[in-house]
């Protein structure tokens, strides 16, 4: 275990810079039992921020393995009302969100993949208005990580089990700035440089971007009045956060007809419990019309096939290969560790405040604007110290955006 003075710091920034809990503010807290001492760590400190209340959804690996490798497939297909209620409750009352993640890569590897994919789709039905709020900003919410042994060992398989959750500790805790002597004032700073390049990059709405790299030769196009975000964000009520600890990127969302060609991934992708690796995919006017993968073809096939807006993009997102993740070296298993270690794109439901007005257009309107729709959201990784990318300017001019995976404009 870490020192109790670091496991303070990191609860203090998750609090303070990842939600940013306000006085009298609700705290929603979704946690693994491997986390409980971090859990409490936070608890107390919301508490002495002033928190109203602090609720803790507990979870567990073992038991969600027991759950799919024994529960009734009626029950796999079904999400119980009360826990859909119980979200959207604190949701309503502008409860701020965070998730402390540990999971397992291989958690559900020899699990019917159907079943994997008939809880996950039932998930995402069943939260779709929760996810409205998040999605949207609509309230403050935040995702970091600690580590639990087997996700410690897959990434350090050439050490003890101690050793590695040792090692995985102190990458997180470097590459969330924790180990810092001011940590807030060292996310601010970081803040101010993805705020930067989101300005540059707003200024000058590209109509479309072009992706080169071995495997990858694809063409996005962007909407008209498309917004690119990155770092700390901003709620409703005027509240700034930060979503994920760590980030290193700048995003926005590409128009889902506009996008041709093929992209190759670049690191393994964590979903669902079971990892896909070297994978493929080929589109048209936005579809996903062919695909391949070395491993977990049929993980990807089912989440290809989960709903219509699947197949379709809902998030660009740019990130230099020299950032600090990308330069450990190290493959984290871990979406929210290896997107920030290299450009992405998600398949799935695109963040509507990534188009201007989007966060109050309907279904109707998002799907004329080129906003994508889905009931998933899957990051993958297709950057490395390969890529480049052009940015295709109004006036049909071609600007380098990316050389070598690495930004091709000073945008100080």
């Amino acid at each position: 275990m870490p020192s109790q003075h670091l496991l303070e710091k990191y609860a203090d920034l998750a609090l303070k810079k990842g939600v940013n809990l306000q006085e009298n503010q609700t705290l929603m807290m979704n946690a693994p039992v491997d986390g409980a001492d971090l859990a409490r760590i936070v608890a107390r400190k919301a508490y002495e921020m002033g928190a109203k209340n602090v609720h803790i959804n507990w979870s567990d690996d073992t038991l969600q393995r027991l759950w799919f490798d024994n529960a009734a497939q009626e029950v796999i297909e079904s999400v119980p009302e009360w826990k859909v209620d119980m979200f959207d409750a604190f949701a309503e009352e502008g409860a701020a969100v965070l998730s402390i993640r540990s999971t397992n890569p291989d958690l559900l590897n020899g699990v019917d993949s159907s079943r994997i994919a008939a809880a996950n789709k039932a998930s995402g039905e069943a939260m779709k208005n929760f996810r409205q709020y998040t999605m949207n900003d609509k309230i403050t919410w935040s995702i970091v990580a600690i580590p639990n042994t087997e996700w410690a060992q897959k990434v350090f398989p050439d050490v003890s089990e101690q050793e590695a959750v040792d090692k995985l500790w102190e990458q997180i805790f470097t590459i969330t700035r924790v180990d810092q002597d001011d940590p807030i004032q060292a996310w601010n700073e970081h803040n101010e440089i993805l705020g930067k390049a989101r300005d540059f990059l707003n200024k000058k709405q590209f109509k479309k971007l072009i992706y080169k790299a071995p495997g990858t030769d694809l063409e996005v196009a962007l909407p008209e009045g498309h917004i690119w975000k990155g770092g700390a964000s901003t709620s409703e009520q005027g509240v700034t956060f930060n979503a994920n600890m760590p980030t290193e990127e700048v995003f926005t969302l590409p128009h889902k007809y506009g996008v041709n060609g093929t992209v190759a991934s670049t690191k393994p992708l964590s979903y669902g419990g079971n990892l896909i690796d070297n994978f493929t995919l080929t589109f048209e006017e936005g579809k996903v019309v062919d695909f391949s993968a070395e491993q977990g073809y049929e993980t990807l096939k089912n989440l290809l096939d989960m709903d219509e807006g699947a197949r379709r993009l809902g998030e660009l997102a740019l990130v230099p290969h020299q950032s600090p993740i990308s330069q450990s070296g190290i493959i984290f298993y871990n979406t929210l560790y290896d997107e920030n270690a290299s450009c992405h794109l998600a398949l799935g439901k695109a963040y509507p405040s990534s188009i201007k007005g989007g966060a109050d257009m309907n279904d109707e309107k998002l799907d004329e604007n080129g906003v994508n729709n889905s009931i998933v959201h899957v990051d993958f990784m297709v950057g490395s110290g390969e890529l480049d990318i052009d940015g295709i300017t109004a006036d049909g001019s071609t600007e380098p955006v990316f050389r070598n995976g690495n930004w091709a404009f000073d945008f100080e």
